[in-house]
């Protein structure tokens, strides 16, 4: 199976430079945890409920606070024509539960997540959650 044939296609972008109050209301709004950011149509980033909670609120800063003050900029992402099975093994060796999926011409086409992966097949999420699981890894605060 494809990651095309899981992921999430409705894609909802955010500009890096939208405050942190803007992007947490269309979190909560669309019950989103996960934002691909994009700069005139280039993935420069990613932002997390996570990301809010730890780089912004944990350090003092407010609502206005600029996405790109935050954000991830270490943008892992997966191909739509890749196989889920060889994808969530993946995020599993990198600790991650969602990514931005790129067509080969590296245009942003959706977002795939471990629970995408299960929905489709419970074996090939659990190969990815338990890496994800595992304690520390790069994306330990």
């Amino acid at each position: 199976m494809r990651v095309a044939d899981v992921m999430t296609k409705n894609v909802h972008v955010v500009n890096p430079d939208d405050t942190i109050a803007a992007v947490a209301r269309h979190m909560a709004d669309n019950d989103i945890g996960f934002l691909p950011v994009g700069d005139h149509d280039r993935l420069v980033g990613m932002i997390t409920d996570r990301d809010i909670v730890v780089r912004c609120v944990a350090d003092g800063r407010d609502g206005s606070t600029r996405v790109s003050d935050v954000m991830t900029t270490d943008v892992k992402y997966c191909f739509d024509d890749e196989e889920l099975s060889d994808v969530a093994h993946n995020m599993g060796d990198q600790q991650v539960r969602r990514l931005p999926v790129v067509n080969r011409a590296k245009r942003l086409v959706g977002v795939v997540s471990l629970a995408d992966a299960a929905r489709s097949d419970p074996s090939v999420a659990g190969v990815g959650l338990q890496g994800v699981t595992e304690p520390g890894g790069a994306h330990n605060q």
